[in-house]
């Protein structure tokens, strides 16, 4: 089977173009959040939702997505328990899409919550996108539009990449473009060859 290799980083890090780019290098990459997204649109999730956070997060038949985060954003307690629904769902969904990939070398999940849902247990190897906290929240504010206090909100949801950096096989520090790039490629030798 396929080996596992998980990429994480905290928001405005550039995991998602570190993403990309091991994509176009045709390594298999699933996007955690992407897929949770779709996931979320199934009845079947739906109906577990309603069950756990009444129906007043629906609008038009679907999860109302702005309604569901006022509601767990800040309140841990709350995030747990929808954490708890979609976080199954979504292994389960990625352990069929690895199956579809075996002839792979390796395959990339990428996710934000990598360590603080627990899925980096998962992963053969770890890859933490890292960039500097200035950075990071000038990428997410011209990105989202946001504020400086909703992105520094945010990230008080997440690890730190203190915290991360010590379960990390790689680091790929995500300043320049071509540096990343040149780092990940070496990552991607030294995992085709493991």
């Amino acid at each position: 089977m396929a080996k596992i290799v998980g990429l994480t980083g905290g928001i405005g890090s550039g995991k998602s173009t570190i993403a990309a780019y091991f994509e176009s290098k045709g390594i298999p990459v699933y996007i955690a959040d992407t897929e949770a997204k779709k996931i979320m649109d199934s009845q079947s999730v739906i109906g577990k939702i309603i069950d756990v956070f009444g129906s007043e997060v629906i609008e038009n038949n679907k999860i109302s997505r702005a309604k569901l985060a006022s509601v767990v954003f800040n309140n841990p307690k709350e995030l747990k328990k929808l954490n708890a629904i979609i976080h199954p769902e979504v292994k389960l969904h990625f352990m069929d899409w690895v199956k579809k990939h075996q002839a792979a070398s390796f395959v990339l999940k990428e996710t934000a919550i990598l360590f603080e849902s627990g899925s980096y247990k998962d992963c053969d190897k770890i890859i933490l996108v890292t960039a500097p906290k200035e950075l990071r929240i000038e990428r997410v504010i011209s990105r989202d539009g946001v504020s400086r206090e909703e992105v520094e909100a945010r990230m008080k949801n997440q690890w730190t990449d203190e915290q991360k950096m010590p379960l990390s096989d790689f680091v790929i520090t995500n300043i320049a473009t071509e540096d990343a790039q040149n780092t990940a490629d070496k990552i991607i030798s030294t995992l085709r060859n493991l």
